[in-house]
């Protein structure tokens, strides 16, 4: 018996007749999909503390499911002690069945742990149908213990969409359960 995602599923069942019918596609291939989420942790205190990154990897393995590469700066910045080749974050980038089941845990698990959650802004899209939000504190996910960790770190998760519209994608984010703010 093979798995497929809950959420893969849904945007064949459910999604693509929904947006199917709101933007009046002729053919399911006009349809815009998921391509890839990428989840990014800038790490900036890893200048003078060299564990942070190996932390920063290890969470960020833990909270996706894929293995993080460690991102290093391009240039040397004087005012922040930066040299060329410093590790000052992590990164993941998902796609097929991983991407389906971070997203699911996200939405169904992570945001509503989020304190005085009222939504995810609705200003992170880039004109081109790609969404990026911000998460405040990676203790939000229950693949954290928090009694382990030693600093409250932030990321960022962009949604890569193959959507024309910013319009589009937000239909497809909704679609997927995103909670966005609602806008009056």
């Amino acid at each position: 018996m093979e798995y497929t995602p809950r959420l893969r599923e849904k945007y064949f069942a459910e999604i693509i007749p929904a947006l199917t019918k709101e933007f009046s596609y002729k053919t399911i291939m006009q349809v815009p999909k998921l391509k890839k989420i990428s989840v990014n942790q800038g790490l900036g205190k890893a200048i003078t503390d060299k564990k942070i990154i190996d932390t920063g990897v290890d969470e960020m393995t833990k909270i996706t499911g894929q293995k993080a590469v460690i991102t290093k700066s391009k240039r040397d910045i004087s005012n922040f002690k930066l040299r060329k080749g410093m590790p000052v974050g992590v990164r993941v980038t998902l796609r097929g069945d991983k991407m389906y089941e971070f997203l699911d845990r996200l939405v169904s698990v992570a945001m509503p742990r989020v304190r005085d959650f009222k939504g995810v802004n609705d200003k992170g899209f880039d004109g081109r149908g790609n969404y990026t939000f911000g998460v405040t504190e990676q203790i939000i996910f229950p693949e954290i213990d928090i009694d382990k960790i030693n600093s409250i770190n932030g990321m960022d998760i962009t949604f890569v969409t193959s959507a024309n519209t910013d319009k589009e994608a937000m239909a497809l984010l909704k679609e997927f359960g995103i909670p966005f703010k609602n806008q009056k």
